[in-house]
């Protein structure tokens, strides 16, 4: 009965989904990693705000065409925008998850523009580099209800044509 009883609970084991990794330490050092980005960015602190990337980081706007490798296009943009003030934005809501060997961590957030009111959703992959959390891909796209959705299309493919034809 024993034995029985030992297989059985080895099978358990073996069947049951591997458990979702938990780094708390880690978690609450990417929270404070994302809130120093956005109030770096608030404050237009170009070094803060750019050092929160890897060397290789990517950040991906709400334009079409906005995919900025950080060298050296996004430091220049980072540059030229900070000098006229930089953007605010504070988030109600992040979700953050660990790679099994807690090297990599993605996340998403909900934000919401102080200047303008607007929801955004941020995500992206932030990679532990030498004990210290660092953007390597940050994603920011416009929260659009689905109930609109079909409209916003709209205006985006009528923006489209008319940008495309001039």
């Amino acid at each position: 009965m024993k034995k029985l009883l030992l297989v059985l609970m080895a099978f358990c084991w073996m069947a049951s989904p591997a458990i979702a990794q938990s780094f708390p330490d880690d978690e609450k050092a990417i929270i404070a990693v994302l809130d120093d980005f956005h109030d770096a960015a608030a404050k237009a602190d170009k070094e803060r705000y750019l050092g929160h990337f890897t060397d290789d980081g990517v950040f991906l706007g709400t334009d079409e065409w906005e995919r900025w490798p950080l060298h050296p296009e996004f430091t220049e943009y980072v540059g030229g925008r900070f000098a006229n003030g930089g953007w605010s934005y504070h988030s109600e809501e992040k979700n953050i998850n660990f790679s099994k060997d807690g090297s990599l961590a993605w996340f998403d957030e909900t934000s919401i523009s102080n200047s303008n009111g607007g929801r955004f959703r941020g995500s992206g992959v932030l990679e532990k580099v030498d004990g210290n959390w660092k953007i390597a891909h940050y994603v920011l796209s416009f929260l659009v209800y689905n109930e609109v959705g079909g409209d916003v299309g709209k205006i985006i493919a009528a923006q489209k044509e008319k940008m495309d034809n001039n």
